[in-house]
């Protein structure tokens, strides 16, 4: 039987990517989604068209922390053991610091800190030993964030937990890391205007966005490399070198 990886968020943007580079080096993937399964159908069909690995989809919203028990429920139902965790699926909010609201922070901090915490508390038997768990930070959980502040927070969080949960989980054999990337060519960024996109290469050394696939190479290091632990690894291109 092949490894298995549990990617959340991974039917679009950066958590797709790494599926597509674990399905290339023989993994088998479960993809958990908000709430859109229309096109996490299409992703998993379009996965399961380039990889001969066996794609599934659970819809598992990870701002309800109800979710945590039925990804749970299904790899107890399956009888299934992860060789890696990719806790990619995450909130952002916009709001100005003046007027945020604490039901909103704390939905930000349920799906991006809360989740992943309390999923590997209820599923850490399911893990194999061996296996690797790798956060998406963010390089906004490093530089100052000046558009979302709980975003920016919850993303040192992460970082935090990732140095701490070394701790623990090292006694089951279980690494884990965290990627943090600067601005990535997902769709989301797609979307901003072109002179905003100008304005942040112009702070980028290498001049541009990351690819999608070029970020998940990073992941991959992180699962396969058996000596990186409680590692943040920045993937910005060298922001603010320029």
């Amino acid at each position: 039987m092949g490894k298995l990886a549990l990617i959340t968020g991974g039917t679009k943007g950066i958590g797709f990517a790494v599926a597509q580079r674990l399905l290339r080096e023989g993994f088998d993937v479960i993809l958990t989604y908000s709430n859109d399964t229309k096109a996490a159908t299409e992703s998993a069909e379009l996965l399961r068209s380039k990889s001969s690995g066996k794609v599934t989809v659970c819809q598992a919203d990870v701002s309800d922390l109800s979710s945590i028990d039925t990804v749970f429920d299904y790899l107890m139902e399956h009888d299934l053991f992860l060789d890696a965790v990719v806790f990619n699926a995450g909130l952002t909010d916009r709001t100005a610091f003046g007027e945020m609201d604490m039901a909103v922070w704390k939905n930000v901090f349920d799906a991006n800190v809360h989740f992943p915490v309390f999923f590997m508390q209820k599923c850490l038997a399911r893990f194999h030993a061996g296996a690797s768990v790798v956060f998406t930070g963010s390089l906004m959980g490093i530089q100052p964030h000046s558009v979302s502040l709980v975003y920016g927070v919850t993303k040192s969080t992460i970082h935090a937990l990732v140095r701490n949960m070394v701790k623990f989980l090292s006694p089951h054999q279980i690494r884990i890391n965290a990627v943090a990337p600067g601005f990535v060519d997902t769709e989301w960024q797609k979307t901003k205007p072109a002179e905003i996109k100008a304005s942040i290469n112009s702070k980028i050394a290498l001049g541009r966005f990351c690819e999608p696939d070029e970020l998940a190479d990073f992941y991959w290091l992180l699962i396969n490399n058996p000596y990186i632990n409680g590692e943040i690894l920045v993937a910005d291109g060298g922001y603010s070198y320029k």
